[in-house]
Order: C-alpha cells, then structure tokens, then sequence
C-alpha cells in the first residue's frame, strides 16, 4: 500500500516531541491562550518573514476575518480563481460580497494573470491569490496590478506553508494573508486552526478583536465580533511540527523531482510546471491526462492510493449556479475528466515513489497497445 496521507506515521517519527508538548499544555491548563499560543504566533510571524500573526479556529475563518478587516464597501466584488477548495470564495460571500472567478493557469494552476485583467471592474477591491497546490502565484505581476487599481490582495496560503515568491515567503508578500493547519496541510495542527498573517499593524489588531468578540482587554468590547481562536493543545503541536518542516519541505520537494523525472516523455500525461521563480512546496502532485479516471482505478488496483484536487470547479457547483458564470474554461476541462494527484509527503520512501511511477508507466504502456489494436 502505498499512502496518499500517512499522520500516524508522522507522529511515530517525533512522538517524544508532541507527547512532551501535549503533557505540558495539560500541566499548566493553558488550554486557551497563554504563552504557547503567543510563542507559535510569534515563531510562525518570523517563519513568514512577517510582523503579525494571529492563530484562530482554522483557515476559513482566518479568510472570513481577513476579509471582515479590510472592511471592503457592501457587495464589493473580490476576485477568486476558479479552481480552488470551496473556503477560498464562501469567505467572500459570507461577508457580503461578490464572488467573481477567474480562470487558472493551465501549466502552473494558479491564479491566471491575464484572467485577472479581464475580469477587473469598478467594483473589484480585492483579489484572493490561492497559493494553489504548494506554488505560489506571480505575486510581482498581481501586486503591480492591485496597486494600479487599489485592490487588495488577500493570500490564500492554506496549501503553501514555506513557499516562496521569487525568495519571499508566501503570507508577508500581499495585504494580509491565511493559513489552515488543518491536519492533512504541510503544516497541520491534530484538529482545525488557522492563521492570519500580517505586515499591517492595524490590520493585525483589527483581525484580533473580530476573532476575540470585538475586543483586546477582557470584557471591553469596541463592536460585536466572533469567537475564534487557536487553541493551546493545537499551538503546542504546531510549535513542534514547525521546527520539522523545513525538512519535510525538502523531502516533498525530492519526491516531486523523483516524479518530474521519471514521468517525463509519456505523451498521454502532464506534469505540473515548476517556475524559474517559485519554490513549491508540493503540498499536492497533480497530473494531467485524458486517461484519468481508468488509471486512478488501475493504481487504486495497485494499492496506491491518489485523489482529485478538485472534482469540479468552483463555478460549476450547486451554490455558485445563481452567478452563471462561465467563461473559466482551463478550470472546467482540467476539472472534469483529466486533473490527478499522486501520493506525496514525507511519509513516503524513494522505493515506494519508485512503484508509483512504474505503475503509471505501466499503464501507459497498456493505454499505447490497445490503441493500436493488440490485446
């Protein structure tokens, strides 16, 4: 068997280290706020290259309180790329705004720029740039653009812990930004949190009293906000996990070259583009054929377990048909029959990344005989 996700495994390797810092949280009862949430805040703000951080409930809401703190005009529109997980534009219409996708870019998969450009209006005052798949999006380009216009740019770093712009790490290049440390994540907490990562002092105070019902001292409440907050027990295991990813990083990042390598040249396959500028972070390996659904059933037969990321896009699902949006077309045909993603982590050995690869190969192989007619 080969595992798309393996936590378990991932304890095993630093189980002293969790046990120890779980044991501590329960030892001082600091299960909401305190020093351990305030030190992760602090060391994840330096990983970012960053000023702020705020640890909070998990990555939709840090999103959805990102968004609340630019304190955008009712009904403003806020760009959004079509292909992404569902959190990226139910944030936006959550706070009363307009959902407009943009397309993605077919090589890469992040945010199209040049979509970006068609789809701006009077009313576009923010864009989020969804940091998809672990490859950052051509932050220098989006910037030019959102200064031009005075749009804001909200990352959307949830799959791009450690990434990097042309050397700048995702989270302290746009506006304000938001993580997931949902447990599946490059760096994933055992239960929801999230964060929202900040140079902008005043939006790094403003995110903390919306998260902390409206205030910063106890009981003194400038407006209504909401409850939401990283807990002491999750903050412990991601003060941890965070010493180790750089690490697991590299060990994503071999895997990915592994793949890059020993796929090349099958004409029915298309391997994800690494840009000159970006470090990806790999927190998916998404390939491309025609042949889709037959090889992740003849992989499922070879005990290696994959996924799709995601099955439809954005625009076509039930709770966007009101917009009737469709001109996203990258987005829809990578979407419906072709995108894969291959196993990938730190779990996985260079032996096991090995049987992936010649399984692909092998059915191809198959693909190539049929279709020339021999059995």
């Amino acid at each position: 068997m080969v595992k798309f996700l393996d936590l378990h495994s991932q304890y095993l390797s630093i189980r002293e280290e969790i046990d120890g810092a779980i044991s501590g949280v329960i030892a001082n009862s600091s299960f909401i706020g305190g020093d351990t949430v305030r030190v992760f805040e602090e060391d994840f703000a330096n990983y970012c290259n960053a000023r702020f951080c705020l640890g909070v409930g998990n990555g939709t809401d840090a999103l959805e309180i990102a968004i609340e703190a630019l304190e955008l005009p009712k009904g403003s529109e806020v760009l959004v790329p079509a292909n992404s997980f569902i959190a990226s534009s139910e944030a936006v219409s959550r706070c009363g705004h307009k959902v407009v996708f943009v397309d993605n870019d077919p090589a890469s998969y992040i945010i199209s720029v040049d979509d970006v450009l068609k789809k701006i209006t009077e009313k576009t005052k923010a864009l989020i740039a969804v940091h998809l798949y672990g490859h950052p999006c051509e932050m220098n380009r989006l910037t030019d653009i959102c200064k031009d216009k005075g749009i804001y740019i909200i990352e959307d770093c949830a799959q791009a812990h450690g990434a990097e712009f042309e050397g700048k790490r995702v989270g302290g290049i746009g506006d304000i930004s938001a993580f997931s440390f949902y447990p599946g994540k490059n760096l994933g907490a055992y239960g929801d949190g999230g964060a929202i990562v900040t140079n902008n002092e005043a939006l790094a105070l403003k995110c903390r009293q919306i998260a902390n019902h409206g205030r910063i001292a106890k009981y003194d409440h400038a407006f209504e906000g909401r409850n939401s907050r990283l807990d002491g027990l999750q903050a412990a295991v991601l003060s941890v996990k965070l010493k180790h990813l750089n690490a697991w990083t590299e060990k994503r990042i071999s895997i990915a070259d592994r793949y890059l390598q020993g796929l090349a040249g099958i004409p029915q396959l298309i391997l994800p583009v690494r840009q000159a500028w970006a470090k990806q972070v790999y927190h998916l390996f998404v390939i491309r054929s025609e042949h889709r659904d037959a090889l992740k059933a003849f992989l499922d037969r070879a005990g290696i377990e994959t996924g799709i990321h995601y099955p439809k896009a954005l625009p076509k699902l039930q709770a966007y048909a009101y917009l009737e949006q469709v001109d996203c077309s990258a987005s829809y045909y990578s979407q419906d029959s072709t995108l894969l993603s291959l196993p990938i982590g730190e779990h996985l050995s260079f032996e096991q990344i090995d049987s992936v690869i010649n399984a692909v190969k092998e059915f191809f192989v198959t693909v190539n005989k049929n279709t020339i007619g021999i059995k």
